[in-house]
């Protein structure tokens, strides 16, 4: 286990430039196999769950090249397994997105149920409500998903609930079923939007992504294709909210805007300066924030993602604000680590009141999630005093090269080895 020692009372300061989409990433990659011919990606973050699912890609028979740190070359056309591997299906939810590509390539699929953050209960029963809709037989046995189909076969279909995992496994697979398919009430995250993109560079026929219902006319063939993955606003928006949380001046560059307006909107709201530009957002703290509440949307509402980030920015603002989280039962996780630095915070089921105002003070706190991870990380430079934050192998899953711009934006902040633990030090001498 790996940790990071962090000095508070520290003001972030300068130009960041934000990496490809984390979550936009982990789509395209299993996407690549439902072509025979050669995919480029390029702007790809280099984080472990990209790697995680470079691996699976590798195990399954894909040709793999890297063109850099962000690019590849991937040559999908002697793939040869069905069952990508339970050891690295279990480290990342977004590995059940093989369940559609492989379905629309193969007629088959074998994938172990996966695993990813503890964010409560998160079932998969739209992906197989929908992949049945379409024609597949389906099998849960041992913690296997088995999916089998003699011919895909295009269908209306209507999500329960707005899933993002469930809009694109379908996508994938109607991209390959006979007839027209219609999706309703699906997500439109952008990065549903991206890998509609990608794949009518591939040849598919999709349109609507980005709205309430998507309509594909499924095709025979699929083509090699060039494709760069679109900025990681939760990246974006992370920053954002540590320029206004310590009391800084951030730039966040190669962004989209339009992917950014109700963190822009929130954080005007809390007293925020923010001034948009093309491809770049500049967030200037102020002396006296105020006190909001925030509510977790799908896109294009506040993201869950950055419910965690948000939260530390309210412990800023004097006075009560309200946070009440929509998506994810469990995403209060880092609540506890909070308190422990000194946040007033109480939960009621979906809903955090917190208590803003008092300074946070340093301490021994540790990740549980991704985004919890970031959101501590910044708790401990607006503290008094220094932070150890463990398991920060959670922040390497999402954030590409995470403390290493912290401290090009004035952050002192070392990584450590667990062994070394006892011998913490800011200090940078």
């Amino acid at each position: 286990m790996e940790s990071f020692n962090v000095k508070g009372n520290t003001r972030l300061s300068g130009r960041v430039k934000i990496s490809g989409s984390k979550n936009a990433a982990v789509a395209l990659l299993p996407a690549a196999v439902i072509t025979e011919d050669n995919v480029y990606l390029e702007n790809l973050p280099d984080i472990t769950d990209v790697r995680t699912m470079i691996e699976i890609l590798e195990n399954l028979g894909v040709s793999i090249r890297r063109r850099g740190r962000n690019a590849l070359d991937l040559t999908p056309g002697k793939l040869s397994k069905i069952a990508p591997p339970y050891e690295l299906v279990k480290k990342m939810r977004a590995s059940y997105y093989f369940m559609g590509s492989l379905l629309a390539r193969f007629g088959r699929a074998e994938v172990p149920i996966p695993g990813g953050c503890d964010l409560g209960p998160r079932p998969i029963d739209q992906h197989l409500k929908g992949f049945s809709a379409l024609g597949a037989d389906i099998n849960i046995e041992h913690g296997m998903i088995t999916l089998s189909a003699d011919k895909l076969i295009g269908a209306h279909i209507y999500l329960d609930v707005v899933s993002i995992g469930a809009t694109i496994n379908l996508m994938l697979a109607a991209a390959a079923a006979e007839g027209r398919t219609v999706l309703e009430n699906v997500a439109k995250e952008p990065e549903v939007v991206d890998l509609a993109n990608f794949l009518n560079a591939m040849g598919a026929s999709i349109r609507g992504a980005g709205t309430d219902v998507i309509r594909i006319d499924g095709v025979k063939k699929f083509s090699g294709a060039n494709h760069a993955v679109i900025p990681d606003r939760i990246e974006a928006g992370t920053f954002m909210l540590a320029a206004a949380s310590t009391g800084g001046n951030i730039t966040v560059e190669d962004v989209i805007p339009k992917h950014l307006e109700a963190i822009t909107a929130k954080l005007r709201e809390i007293g925020a300066r923010v001034k948009v530009e093309p491809e770049r957002i500049n967030v200037e703290a102020v002396d006296h924030l105020v006190p909001t509440d925030i509510k977790t949307f799908p896109y294009p509402g506040f993201p869950t993602d950055l419910q965690p980030p948000g939260m530390v920015l309210l412990t800023a603002a004097r006075g009560l604000s309200v946070i009440t989280e929509n998506v994810f039962d469990g995403r209060y996780n880092h609540v506890d680590e909070l308190k422990r630095m000194g946040a007033q915070i109480k939960v009621e089921g979906r809903t955090a009141l917190v208590e803003g105002g008092n300074q946070l003070s340093g301490a021994p706190i540790e990740a549980t999630d991704l985004r919890s991870g970031a959101a501590l990380i910044i708790a401990a430079l607006m503290a008094d005093g220094d932070s150890q934050v463990r398991a920060v192998e959670h922040i390497d899953r999402g954030y590409e090269n995470f403390e290493q711009k912290l401290i090009h934006l004035g952050a002192l902040i070392q990584r450590i080895n667990e062994k070394d633990y006892d011998q913490l030090s800011c200090n940078p001498e």
